[in-house]
């Protein structure tokens, strides 16, 4: 049977395109976890890279010597506009005089709340004024958390089990990038200051 040309082509071209792309999945991989360390034996978090919402590598060590809240949030959750807001009043509060940092990381894993793009989150949070930190959207639970997440839920688990329970759990960490307490999403975050108060 005699193949022509353009069946061929049909034929081969998408094998040799899905390789590519099962090489570049591989290669991504392989970066992703060269960048961060094992989750179970880093000692800070300053020690992982993460991508902000531009899409561009950032090494926490940025963050060393200030003291940060990290926090999964979600633009349609009935708990957005209180923790938003309350976000928001602490860095203006605490942002310049004490140094606070808070790193803010979308994810969509609870009932689907953060459904958008970049582009559609970094519209919604600049409709709030936002200006503490945002970055791009991840899982915080399962095999495709990332790394930095699986960390901190190592370091600091939760009730019921060291898993994410709901949008707005928040993760306070000491200027050694050292996570030393977890408050779940019912904890306001200006509640959240006189536990900041310990590490300035």
């Amino acid at each position: 049977m005699t193949i022509g040309f353009r069946s061929l082509s049909k034929l081969v071209v998408p094998a040799v395109t899905n390789l590519y792309c099962v090489s570049r999945l591989q290669i991504s991989t392989l970066k992703m976890t060269d960048n961060n360390p094992d989750y179970k034996s880093a000692s800070s978090i300053h020690e992982f890279t993460v991508k902000n919402i531009k899409g561009e590598d950032v090494k926490l060590d940025v963050y060393k010597g200030h003291v940060c809240i990290i926090v999964n949030v979600a633009s349609q959750c009935g708990l957005t506009a209180n923790n938003y807001k309350q976000l928001n009043e602490l860095f203006d509060h605490y942002g310049e005089s004490r140094g606070l940092r808070i790193l803010a990381f979308p994810c969509n894993q609870f009932a689907g709340q953060e459904p958008g793009n970049s582009e559609d989150i970094v519209c919604f949070a600049s409709e709030r004024k936002v200006k503490f930190d945002l970055f791009e959207k991840i899982d915080v639970n399962g095999d495709s958390a990332h790394p930095l997440w699986k960390f901190l839920k190592n370091k600091q688990g939760g009730t019921l089990g060291s898993f994410i329970k709901w949008n707005f759990t928040k993760f306070i960490i000491d200027k050694d990038g050292v996570p030393v307490e977890r408050h779940g999403p019912n904890v306001d975050p200006t509640n959240l200051v006189q536990h900041l108060e310990k590490y300035w």
